[in-house]
């Protein structure tokens, strides 16, 4: 069973290092799959494969915002977490029959688009971009990009895989601040812009809520079970996580 946990609103490094801790602790095996649940403080993250051009504003002016600017490790380029997103990071050893890094980012978006749809947004994927887009002029509907009349992201996929073990993964715009993405140029996209859950209906679940009925949603794509949430939103000590997910 793959434990979930509920982590609240968290700053990004913390939660950074813990998923650090919990990867080496799941390398070892001596902890089992876990997967982490929680909404952000607003954060811009740098991944291996971003462009300096591709951030729109000085850190200074990102402080005074409240916004903080973060280095990672995980792949792709620039993105933005902040309050009312729905952010997954599991960690998952994908030994010995799911070493399949495709698989495994398309199980992450197959996530992103049963919740969606939960909430009445039909998502899917589009070749060449990574993540989930939907439909801002039908959002009910979703027949591919070449259907499309305006496409917007509302989903980011972001992977880091160690002798096939995962961190980081997947964030979910429920009710997003979207005026944050013009500090950026969101995973060095230009042609289409961001979308939220609110942005297309004009109602969106709070992130607890998202993450509360998701156990089931990421089971399904996942291909494993997964345990319902457990809150853990007011540990103080992010770093007993790793007792807290041994067998």
């Amino acid at each position: 069973m793959v434990r979930a946990l509920w982590l609240g609103r968290r700053r990004y490094e913390p939660v950074h290092v813990v998923q650090q801790a919990l990867l080496e602790a799941r390398r070892e095996q001596r902890i089992d799959d876990v997967v982490l649940l929680l909404e952000h403080e607003p954060v811009i993250t740098l991944g291996r494969g971003a462009k300096r051009e591709h951030l729109l504003a000085a850190e200074s002016e990102l402080t005074a915002r409240g916004i903080d600017l973060a280095i990672t490790g995980r792949g792709g380029d620039v993105t933005y977490h902040g309050p009312g997103q729905l952010v997954c990071y599991p960690i998952l050893d994908l030994r010995p029959d799911r070493c399949d890094v495709r698989r495994y980012v398309r199980a992450l978006a197959e996530t992103m688009i049963l919740i969606a749809r939960e909430y009445g947004v039909e998502a899917g994927c589009v070749e060449g971009l990574i993540g989930v887009w939907a439909d801002a002029e039908a959002p009910g509907q979703w027949a591919g990009a070449a259907w499309a009349q305006r496409m917007v992201k509302i989903g980011a996929i972001g992977v880091r895989l160690s002798r096939w073990v995962t961190m980081h993964g997947f964030a979910l715009n429920l009710s997003t601040d979207l005026s944050h993405y013009d500090f950026i140029v969101p995973c060095g996209i230009r042609d289409h812009g961001v979308g939220s859950i609110a942005s297309l209906t004009g109602a969106a679940p709070s992130v607890a809520q998202a993450a509360g009925t998701s156990a089931p949603l990421l089971a399904r794509a996942l291909g494993l079970p997964v345990g319902h949430a457990v809150d853990c939103s007011r540990l103080a000590d992010l770093g007993e996580l790793v007792s807290r997910s041994s067998g």
